[in-house]
């Protein structure tokens, strides 16, 4: 059995991070797909940024959209779910077959209203009405300024996917704010079943410190983080409080696992994914970190519910200088800004095509 089957069958569901047009046009995630059992995939204003910046293929899109008077934001959108209406047609057989749990794709807002809780908003409904998909999540970062946006577009019934989560608390945080919007709908005599998943990220905590701590300790950082949040995870699907929302027919937040690429180029490329193998889970992973566990990955057991050693991991990074809260709301600072640097780029590279789209078609 393929080492991706595995991972499947432990109850743990595989997602690209990554889209393209390219990938779409020759077939590539549709081998995914069945090779591979690719679920789902995830996308981000970098992953746009490299898509449109390589090749020609968004030309004849970006060409079409300029002449037709869009720009800007308003044609960047058009461009990115024309990309994920098809990819969320391929995966619609198996979000149908898992009763809508999987099968998803995901847009993100505009990663400059991170800090702006009412225009988040504004763009998550927007997004939604635009995606005309079932199974698309739209992407709100679980900033402080997010975390209401997260509430009430659960409240109104669109299905969230929290990206830029660093730690326990951060991810406690919005698993409470998906729980208040299902509450909520329920006090309004809402349906219950608003689909949201949890995205932590991974690789950053191990790239942030790697030349602050011991050799010993390198590497060992990203999946203690893991353990600990899949443990407080554990512990709300067991809770009263989840409990009664799903005697009312509410569906569980899933905890998804982000940036699960090793960075160190001296440990191995399967690091993240053989370590945080666990069920109820999901992990969305790039192109060449996927093939590598294709290739020659192997799952070697379930992460332990209660977290395992990450208590003590985590205390040893704590007596050599390391703040995990401090270092969390930092990465989240930064992966915004990121995002944002991506978005900046992304916007200039679309303007900067079609300007040279539109003289080449004149001359």
């Amino acid at each position: 059995m393929k080492p991706t089957e595995q991972l499947q069958q432990l109850g743990q569901s595989l997602w690209l991070d990554n889209i393209t047009r390219d990938m779409l046009d020759d077939g590539t995630l549709r081998r995914y797909i069945d090779e591979w059992s690719v679920t789902g995939l995830t996308s981000n204003p970098t992953i746009f940024n490299a898509a449109i910046g390589e090749g020609h293929a968004y030309d004849n899109g970006i060409r079409e959209k300029a002449r037709a008077g869009a720009s800007g934001e308003d044609l960047f959108i058009a461009l990115a779910l024309e990309d994920l209406r098809r990819a969320a047609d391929l995966f619609k057989p198996v979000f149908e077959r898992s009763g809508q749990m999987d099968g998803w794709v995901s847009m993100e807002v505009s990663p400059l209203l991170a800090f702006d809780t009412q225009a988040s908003i504004r763009a998550a409904v927007d997004i939604h009405r635009k995606a005309e998909r079932a199974n698309l999540f739209v992407k709100i970062p679980g900033t402080p300024e997010g975390i209401p946006a997260i509430e009430e577009a659960i409240f109104q019934g669109i299905p969230i996917n929290v990206t830029l989560l660093f730690s326990r608390d951060q991810y406690v945080a919005a698993a409470n704010a998906y729980l208040r919007g299902i509450g909520r709908r329920l006090a309004a005599d809402k349906d219950p079943k608003v689909n949201s998943v949890a995205s932590l990220f991974v690789s950053r905590w191990d790239v942030a410190i790697k030349d602050k701590v011991p050799e010993d300790l390198r590497n060992k950082l990203g999946v203690a983080v893991g353990g600990q949040v899949y443990r407080a995870y554990r512990e709300l699907l067991a809770s009263p409080r989840w409990e009664l929302l799903a005697r009312a027919g509410a569906r569980p937040q899933r905890l998804l696992w982000a940036s699960t690429g090793t960075k160190d180029p001296q440990a191995p490329d399967t690091l993240y994914v053989e370590a945080l193998a666990a069920p109820d889970t999901i992990d969305t992973m790039p192109d060449k970190t996927l093939r590598a566990f294709a290739e020659h990955g192997s799952v070697k057991g379930a992460m332990a519910q209660d977290g395992g050693d990450s208590a003590s991991v985590l205390a040893r990074f704590a007596r050599a200088g390391v703040d995990i809260g401090e270092l969390a709301n930092r990465l989240q600072q930064e992966g915004a800004k990121s995002f944002v640097t991506s978005w900046n780029e992304l916007l200039a590279r679309i303007a900067q095509k079609s300007e040279t789209l539109a003289r080449a078609a004149s001359s």
